[in-house]
């Protein structure tokens, strides 16, 4: 906001920057005091802009789109106005832009399935305890950071954890070959057998100070709870990226982290979820009970969350939850800060 300005509407004209004299351009739906600001651009600029329809399932042929969440059917309409419009303009005549889309050419619906965008609604089971038993400790993944996005992270995974959305679709099974980008580990972790074992759900939670945890965790916690999902512990840890360079091996467990912000994100979670109980909020000074475990080393706890000192703490604090309890699984929620899931992402898929 501090670069694009404090107004859907003045925010818009930014974005309307990318129009160009006389060349189409598309948007899906907008609030109306964006809308008009683009239309008021395109004009200036002799500009068609046309409103694409958000995407119709049933186009693609019994697959699903290789991009969870349902607002990827607004975005995936945009795409195919974009491309199909552009491949007309550059001779391929045979594509033709429908605004109707009842039917899609065999790549669009192959692109569409198999699009792959890594901390994004994005499952990845880790690997070390994937070693040691099947799907025992899986992480979910999605770098949401608006309160928007919260609420669409926090019903992909309540979704998700229940099976209702499958990561993959099958398209590769039915073509015979396997194109997925690297954002698609096989999570084919035999639901049948994870179905056996109770299941845990962990927040991994780190975001920006620029962003208001007042607004984002609320909507997080509403969203989950209206789905049935609470969570058993909040983990907060700082990203890697803020005190060591990602991408060598040097161990980051000793190094002297500044967690006054991971502690302010720990109090508002505890009055968060006591509140949601009905306890009585009032007292805000929570008492923390330092842990001396090795694989907790430095982590302060309070009744519904901890504090690690680093994510490899945590990490290995939540490997160890799950070998000392094999009857059930864990899910763990990655999100609040794309640099979190990042840096998540280097750890388990090693």
């Amino acid at each position: 906001m501090e670069i694009l300005g404090n107004t859907l509407g003045q925010i818009a004209g930014e974005k309307a920057g990318i129009f160009k004299r006389g060349v189409p351009a598309f948007t899906v739906p907008q609030p109306d005091e964006a809308m008009l600001v683009l239309e008021e651009k395109a004009s200036e600029l002799d500009v068609h802009l046309e409103v694409a329809a958000p995407l119709d399932a049933s186009v693609l042929s019994g697959l699903h789109l290789g991009l969870e969440g349902e607002h990827q059917y607004i975005n995936a309409g945009l795409a195919i106005a974009l491309c199909s419009t552009w491949l007309q303009r550059t001779g391929h005549v045979e594509i033709n832009y429908l605004k109707e889309m009842t039917h899609l050419p065999e790549q669009f619906v192959k692109g569409l399935a198999t699009a792959a965008l890594q901390g994004r609604a994005q499952i990845v089971p880790d690997q070390l305890i994937e070693s040691e038993s099947l799907g025992d400790l899986v992480f979910y993944l999605d770098g949401a950071h608006s309160p928007e996005s919260m609420d669409v992270c926090a019903k992909w995974f309540s979704l998700a954890i229940k099976g209702d959305y499958k990561q993959h679709n099958s398209y590769e099974s039915n073509h015979g070959h396997n194109e997925l980008g690297p954002s698609h580990d096989s999570v084919e972790i035999s639901h049948h057998e994870a179905s056996k074992k109770s299941s845990t759900q962990f927040l991994l939670f780190n975001c920006m100070s620029v962003r208001d945890p007042e607004l984002l965790l609320p909507r997080l916690v509403r969203a989950c709870a209206s789905h049935g999902v609470h969570f058993q512990k909040a983990l907060f840890v700082p990203n890697v990226s803020v005190y060591y360079k990602v991408g060598t091996s040097a161990s980051t467990a000793d190094t002297q982290v500044d967690l006054s912000w991971q502690l302010t994100l720990q109090r508002i979670w505890e009055n968060l979820v006591r509140g949601e109980k009905g306890n009585d909020v009032k007292n805000t000074d929570h008492t923390y009970e330092e842990v001396t475990d090795d694989s907790e080393k430095g982590a302060q706890s309070c009744e519904n969350s901890k504090v690690f000192p680093s994510l490899p703490v945590a990490i290995n604090w939540l490997r160890d939850t799950v070998r000392k309890n094999r009857s059930g699984h864990s899910q763990v929620l990655v999100t609040g800060s794309l640099h979190l899931v990042g840096d998540v992402l280097r750890l388990v898929k090693k």
